[in-house]
């Protein structure tokens, strides 16, 4: 038996028809379908014991679903782009046969950097105003340097991560260059908020519940969020080596079958409560169920003692087909990895970024139960500025709005165009 053979084999011969799954996550509240997977019975349905395995960082989640540990991981969508690409330390084909969440990220900084950030600003600062709050932490960068002070330190939880990416675009809109002005290092999310009060970084990216675990610990301000910076993007994905999905057709086909049918239930807003309860437990977030809520509802605090802000979309499972693989996503991550200089561009790596998303097992394996699919794999990003109805397997779905605060369009046809819009960008090393 070799270490690469995969968990789910092995235990295969277990009790009855049942099959053991182990998943990899992390503390956040996007782990919600896998979590409800299990706790609402989902998996049991299908023949399936979910085996979760709770993590202290994404470099471990994905070097132990590399390695074999995990059948699947939860994973920032960027992750098993950049493994499929050979970037990193571990390199192999990655399957994306289905996504967890839309949005669920926010942008957070100290007390003292806001109160800086408001002082420098020529407009009130709101959290649906990304660019605004961009530009006001451009002149305290400015001033800094001016003063001789050592840039600001701002956290991400990945290099190959959506956080990376929306902190990126978000400096970079007001003309600070994320590796020239600022500091940008890695900290696992669960560690976020102490970083913050240790005063070992001045603001970070993060998904829910970390952000609003700062406020609540009265050391935190909630600048913008995912929603505001690209309204219905991805954020988590579920993840498999590509050898596994070959391998295993039956076993990924209950697992996307029980994972999407907890996404439904998750999704419900008369399911919140509950669904705040069952992620509090210890085993997975480990956080009070009236913190967790925040993002299910979309209903955040962004100061602490101040009153909860509606955020539209702000974390989304099933709606807007959020499960959907959409190859769009996987190439405009694909833009930032090389706007970025993470790789340098090419057909091959191109068509490895597209390969990595599965729309095609999606249809495989959902079109059966009647799941409304998409009748396209790509779309323009950011071209829907309301709900639109398209054209889908059961005649119509709304999609969108998935507006770009910064107004630009990505046209997956035309990456080289997109990319030529952007003065600030780093050259691969």
């Amino acid at each position: 038996m070799t270490g690469m053979e995969d968990t789910a084999t092995r235990a295969r011969t277990g009790e009855g028809d049942t099959a053991t799954v182990r998943v990899g996550f992390m503390p956040l509240v996007d782990c919600a379908p896998l979590v409800v997977a299990r706790e609402k019975g989902f998996a049991a349905l299908e023949g399936l014991k979910l085996d979760l395995a709770r993590e202290t960082s994404w470099a471990n989640i994905r070097d132990r679903l590399v390695v074999g540990h995990f059948d699947a991981a939860h994973m920032p969508a960027p992750m098993p782009i950049a493994a499929s690409l050979g970037v990193g330390p571990l390199h192999v084909a990655m399957a994306v046969p289905m996504v967890l969440s839309l949005g669920g990220n926010a942008i957070t900084v100290s007390n003292s950097l806001w109160r800086d950030m408001c002082a420098a600003a020529d407009e009130p600062l709101v959290v649906s105003r990304p660019k605004a709050s961009a530009n006001a932490l451009a002149r305290v960068v400015a001033a800094r340097e001016a003063a001789g002070e050592p840039p600001l330190t701002f956290a991400i939880v990945h290099p190959f991560s959506g956080h990376n990416y929306d902190a990126r675009y978000w400096l970079a809109s007001a003309g600070i260059h994320p590796d020239e002005d600022v500091r940008l290092i890695v900290v696992p999310p669960p560690f976020m908020a102490d970083a913050l009060a240790a005063g070992q970084v001045d603001g970070f990216c993060v998904g829910e519940p970390w952000s609003s675990r700062a406020v609540e610990s009265g050391i935190g301000r909630i600048v913008t969020t995912k929603a505001a910076l690209w309204r219905q993007g991805p954020e988590k994905v579920l993840s498999f080596r590509a050898d596994w999905v070959e391998r295993e057709p039956e076993l990924l086909a209950a697992v996307i079958r029980a994972v999407w049918k907890a996404a439904c239930w998750a999704d419900e807003p008369e399911n919140r409560a509950a669904l705040a309860d069952m992620l509090s437990d210890s085993a997975y977030l480990g956080v009070e169920p009236q913190v967790i809520a925040r993002a299910l509802s979309g209903r955040l605090v962004l100061e602490h003692g101040q009153e909860p802000v509606e955020i539209p979309d702000f974390m989304m499972f099933r709606r807007s087909a959020a499960t959907f693989p959409w190859r769009s996503h996987a190439l405009w991550i694909y833009s930032q990895i090389v706007r970025w200089g993470q790789v340098e561009p090419g057909p091959e790596m191109l068509e490895a970024a597209r390969r990595t998303y599965r729309p095609d097992l999606y249809r495989r394996i959902l079109g059966p139960l009647g799941v409304t699919l998409p009748n396209a794999s790509m779309k323009v990003e950011g071209a829907l500025t309301a709900p639109t109805p398209v054209a889908s397997s059961t005649g119509r779905m709304v999609l969108g709005p998935d507006g770009f605060f910064d107004g630009q369009r990505f046209d997956p046809d035309d990456i080289e165009g997109y990319m030529a819009g952007f003065a600030i960008r780093t050259k691969p090393l």
